[in-house]
């Protein structure tokens, strides 16, 4: 039996303040994986199905599908479907590429250390809210 978004647990809010509903969703089934909520393994709704179930168009389902692939959060195994990946550190390595992607880009620019660490800091705080 093929778990349904109810197992999920994912609520999209559709007023004009909210993230886009792909968004939402990609962020909901990621937050549920890294919490444990999902374990590894767990086979995620079709696209269609779920976009169904939730009244989103399948595309929208289908983009948040591929961030989180993209993202390592889960994996598609073709006719056996979506699953969610091993828990390894990709979010890890992908930061760390980011932060070093960022080091570079701030250093091009002719930033210094204490600039640098200053612009990183205001938008996690803007981000984070902290």
């Amino acid at each position: 039996m093929t778990p349904t978004s109810t197992h999920l647990k994912i609520k999209i809010d559709g007023s004009a303040g909210a993230a886009a509903p792909y968004e939402q969703l990609r962020a909901q089934i990621s937050e549920g994986a890294r919490a444990g909520r999902l374990p590894v393994g767990f086979r995620l709704p079709t696209v269609r199905a779920l976009a169904e179930e939730l009244g989103l168009a399948a595309n929208t389902v289908a983009k948040a599908y591929r961030a989180l692939e993209a993202d390592g959060v889960v994996e598609t195994r073709g006719r056996n479907g979506t699953l969610v990946a091993a828990a390894d550190d990709s979010a890890s390595r992908e930061s760390a590429t980011a932060a070093q992607a960022y080091a570079e880009r701030a250093h091009r620019l002719g930033l210094t250390f204490d600039e640098a660490t200053a612009a990183a800091l205001a938008a996690l705080r803007a981000r984070y809210g902290g």
